[in-house]
């Protein structure tokens, strides 16, 4: 009997070694796990959505040696009760709002400011689609007609193969990938464990084999089709994407910080959701489409992929939302009004017609809810009307 105390106290003591080695071998990762877990809880979320770099593997880009851009001071506009109203139950962290240039409003709650760079989330596919038109300008992309394969070799034999680059940038890859948030297990869940271990998102990419349509034909928002968007980019260019990004837009607009990319374990960005800026800068890349690609003079987004990218486009449900090269539109949208939206209440909202841009960073976990993209869309509208 006391043999075999003595083993299985032996073998308990080499079991808790062995956890222990483990767990300072992959403390990181366990760590990335953790915030994984615990990235959107109640008591948490407002600082993770300012600290993302603290809990994530990232990738850096210089704002440039340039001066900052200004944001010239116009005539001050402040909320009404209604729209303090809307702040306060939409979680709302920092809004600026812009008039024909002129800075009309910058406020920010929840204890954060103007120096906080913030997760875009879903904003990121706006900055990756205008980097698509400035590689397509350049002749690295032949055709949105080609087909994705023709630059991310790796995805022959998965289900993107057969899709063409502009499936893939309306959202209409045909390609089955479950995006619910509250199910541990759906694709967007399990996405987000790879990213926190550390793994490869091309590898996740190319593992998923089922369609539930042909690409083309059906509109489903699907964020891993932005991914895929990146693969293509980085295929025809050789170059990562913050490299292009850092090259052809963020050092040439004067922003006031360097903003970062979360990344995989091999360095690769999260280009479909994982920028992180400050609520200015935003604005400032707003602004910059509202004038047609053009900043400080210099044309850096192409006017006629603006015009093409924020335009219906993808084979949406009539009386929906539309949607266009990773833009949206509300289902009433006038001429030149469109967005950027990330989940938990980001937004670069654009209304060329009234010359408004309205950068907003929340953390709404309500966000979700019937009808409430809409209530901020009415709201963003009557802003802009009161501007």
């Amino acid at each position: 009997m006391r043999t075999v105390l003595k083993f299985l106290t032996r073998a308990v003591l080499v079991l808790i070694v062995l956890l222990v080695l483990v767990g300072f071998w992959k403390r990181e990762q366990i760590t990335r796990l953790l915030a994984v877990n615990s990235l959107f809880s109640e008591e948490k979320i407002v600082g993770n959505f300012s600290n993302m770099d603290s809990a994530f593997l990232t990738r850096g880009m210089s704002r440039g040696d340039g001066p900052v851009t200004p944001l010239p001071t116009g005539k001050s506009w402040a909320p009404d009760a209604a729209v303090n109203t809307w702040i306060k139950d939409r979680a709302v962290t920092g809004m600026v709002a812009l008039k024909d240039g002129q800075l009309r409003h910058e406020s920010y709650y929840l204890g954060t400011g103007p120096q906080d760079r913030r997760i875009s989330w879903s904003m990121a596919k706006s900055y990756l689609s205008a980097l698509v038109g400035i590689v397509l300008e350049q002749g690295a992309i032949a055709s949105l007609d080609d087909p994705v394969v023709q630059y991310a070799p790796e995805l022959k034999g998965s289900a993107y193969d057969g899709a063409s680059i502009r499936n893939v940038l309306n959202m209409a890859s045909g390609v089955v990938f479950d995006e619910d948030y509250l199910d541990f297990n759906s694709d967007i869940n399990r996405m987000g464990r790879v990213l926190a271990l550390g793994r490869s998102m091309d590898q996740f990419a190319a593992g998923l084999e089922d369609s539930f349509a042909p690409a083309g034909e059906t509109w489903q928002y699907v964020s891993i089709d932005t991914h895929v968007i990146g693969m293509i980019v980085r295929g025809a260019t050789g170059r990562s994407i913050p490299d292009l990004l850092q090259e052809h837009v963020i050092a040439l607009m004067g922003l006031e910080a360097d903003p970062y990319y979360l990344t995989d374990g091999y360095g690769v960005a999260f280009v479909l959701g994982g920028l992180n800026l400050t609520t200015r800068d935003y604005a400032r890349f707003g602004e910059m489409f509202r004038k047609d690609g053009m900043w400080n003079g210099q044309q850096i987004v192409p006017a006629d992929w603006i015009a093409a990218s924020t335009r219906p486009s993808a084979p949406t449900t009539p009386g929906k939302e539309q949607y266009g090269y990773q833009w949206w539109m509300a289902p009433d949208a006038t001429e030149g009004e469109y967005y950027a939206r990330g989940i938990y209440g980001q937004y670069i909202y654009i209304d060329k017609a009234r010359g408004v841009v309205i950068a907003l960073n929340s953390a709404d976990r309500g966000f979700r809810g019937e009808g409430v993209n809409a209530t901020n869309i009415d709201m963003f509208r009557r802003i802009a009307a009161s501007l």
